[in-house]
């Protein structure tokens, strides 16, 4: 089919483009460089060994210094151990567990090598290969595979819908509507949530509602971790069996409770496993007293040792393997995100519904894992708010299985319409340019302002003063728009009852203003950083201001509207009108703060 055939020589592009970055950015760092990067821990101490299904080993690792900085070490990754020894000294793994400062890796080893005791060790993250293997399998399976919704979310046949019945007096009506269609669904169901109109109640709700209408398991995904922990613990709150495959990200004890190991633990017929590793690590040990120079004897005894601690072992994972398949057959929903839908633990299993979540920001080879186990599919998210981060942004696949089924099947979209986050003057815009002007505020928000005198929507323009952007590396920056954002907030002296943040779309800029609020409790960050999340006030430092009119970054307008959208309060964006209207987006923007009487002019404040 043309169809995957095309998907697969973009995503081909992705990993190329994603590669070529990933060395570029590695080659020929040290671990200290690779640190900083967020590419490696560095010094760490092994704290616990045992054996593993397989024969390989699961090392539990803690990092001993540089503790505050951030990492992109996560659940899944393929990582080294290392020892700064020698460089050639590493052993390749997969991260099972992450945890504050600790960490579990399952190493492709029996045993620690003899230089895991010399010099510094740490755990290098590796390119994520396996994950676009995973990617590249799913859609050569879809390529072979002839079935209905494949041919509906392909656009070659349309979407059915039977009537259901469905009443629940904690939804409004659109989100009703929208679990009324997801029950009705033969094939394909979209809930299309813009900020605020809760997206995730509803999917709970809809989900609850599948389980008493008799469906014994469900599959809910989404592309990333957070977005998975969200749900599994709101679906978890409502009293329903929710077993969450792969490790959460937001450590709390009811998220792990709810993941696989946590719930094997408990099983009755855990403690026999435990005895057979100890009894298969005990025989390991003593063929390590063997280890150097020995003579036939010794060789033979050494063998015979290996070869009884692997029968325990295997022994040991049949009966994991047991428990675990009696674990999953129990949970009414099951949790992962869009790679971790094939985990081996449940690869096997099909679903007669799979929920997706943040839809709008799933690379489209990825959703295809999930969707390959579904009679029916349920995507919910909004494609006019961030896409899928791509390597290769030119290839296509920034347009989402889920902008393309909107576009393809009208009929199978309910919008969620009243939203619960933001003053309606702030939400006007985004309704106005994004939404069809929609949008409805709920009466419990519509009008909530700081204080009665207070304005919901400045635009504050720079034009004229000079504020001239400077290129940092391939990045922008504002200084003294930075700096005036800082004096306006301190003029504003916000008391600590009210959550203010800067959202900048430039990493510079960012930083900048990090540096300058530093010791405040103003939150600084990109607008992907601030994806789902909202405050009282959000500042927006638009930072572009130059004679040629170019707005780099801002023309993506998809991400203007989740930065416009984070403000339950105030929202105050400042910017350069003489550079960004000449965009005629922003000139309507502009226009907008106007009617508001929410123009103001820098000379004002002078």
């Amino acid at each position: 089919m043309n169809y995957f055939k095309n998907l697969l020589s973009l995503l081909a592009a992705e990993r190329s483009a994603d590669e070529a970055a990933f060395i570029s950015l590695t080659a020929g760092t040290g671990a200290a460089q690779r640190r900083s990067l967020g590419l490696c821990w560095y010094p760490i101490a092994i704290r616990n060994t045992e054996p593993v299904r397989g024969d390989y080993l699961s090392i539990e690792v803690e990092r001993t210094s540089h503790k505050d900085l951030s990492h992109q070490l996560r659940f899944g990754s393929s990582v080294a151990l290392f020892s700064n020894h020698d460089n050639a000294d590493r052993v390749n793994g997969t991260v099972t567990f992450i945890g504050g400062d600790r960490l579990k890796v399952t190493l492709l080893t029996e045993e620690l090598p003899d230089w895991a005791s010399d010099g510094k060790l740490g755990i290098d993250l590796l390119f994520d290969s396996y994950s676009y293997d995973e990617m590249r399998a799913a859609l050569k399976l879809a390529e072979k595979t002839d079935s209905h919704l494949i041919r509906v979310l392909t656009g070659s046949e349309g979407s059915n819908f039977i009537t259901a019945t469905y009443s629940n007096p904690n939804l409004n009506a659109g989100q009703e509507t929208a679990v009324r269609n997801i029950l009705g669904a033969q094939d394909l169901a979209i809930v299309h949530g813009p900020p605020g109109t809760g997206k995730t109640t509803t999917l709970v709700a809809a989900i609850n509602a599948l389980i008493a209408q008799g469906e014994p398991q469900i599959l809910v995904v989404a592309p990333s971790n957070t977005a998975v922990d969200l749900l599994s613990e709101k679906l978890a709150e409502t009293g329903l069996n929710v077993l969450r495959i792969g490790n959460p990200v937001r450590v709390t004890e009811r998220l792990q409770k709810l993941t696989l190991d946590s719930r094997m633990a408990e099983h009755g017929q855990m403690k026999e496993v435990k005895k057979l590793k100890k009894m298969a690590s005990g025989f390991k040990n003593m063929a390590h007293k063997y280890k150097r120079s020995f003579g036939k004897a010794e060789r033979d005894q050494r063998k015979a040792l290996f070869d009884e601690a692997h029968r325990i072992m295997r022994d040991a994972a049949k009966i994991e393997e047991f428990v675990s398949e009696d674990v999953i057959s129990k949970a009414q929903v099951i949790t992962a995100t869009l790679v971790g839908a094939n985990h081996y633990t449940i690869k096997k299993l099909a679903f007669n519904t799979v929920v997706m979540d943040e839809a709008g920001q799933a690379l489209e080879p990825a959703a295809w894992i999930p969707v390959l186990k579904a009679q029916r599919i349920v995507l919910a998210g909004d494609h006019l708010q961030l896409p899928p981060t791509v390597k290769a942004p030119q290839n296509g696949l920034t347009t989402t299985l889920l902008e393309k089924c909107v576009a393809l099947h009208p009929a199978a979209v309910t919008l969620l319409e009243e939203q619960y986050r933001m003053n309606a003057r702030i939400m006007g815009f985004s309704s106005l340019k994004f939404y069809q002007s929609r949008l409805i505020a709920h009466p419990l928000v519509a009008n909530r302002l700081l204080n009665p005198e207070d304005k919901p929507f400045t635009f504050i323009d720079t034009a004229g003063a000079g504020y001239e952007e400077q290129a940092e590396g391939t990045s922008t920056a504002n200084p003294e728009e930075a700096a005036f954002i800082v004096r306006h907030l301190a003029a504003m002296n916000y008391t600590n009852a009210v959550s203010v943040a800067v959202i900048a779309p430039y990493k510079e800029q960012v930083n900048l203003l990090k540096q300058l609020l530093a010791g405040t409790n103003v939150e600084v960050n990109t607008v992907d950083g601030f994806q789902g999340q909202e405050r009282d006030v959000i500042y927006i430092s638009l930072t572009r201001s130059n004679s040629d009119g170019a707005i780099g970054f801002l023309s993506d307008y998809r991400r203007m509207n989740v930065a416009l959208t984070r403000a339950k309060l105030k929202l105050v964006l400042v910017g350069d009108s003489a550079t960004i209207a000449q965009t005629p987006f922003y000139a309507e923007l502009i226009a907008y703060a106007e009617s508001l009487d929410g123009y103001e002019s820098i000379w004002e404040y002078q």
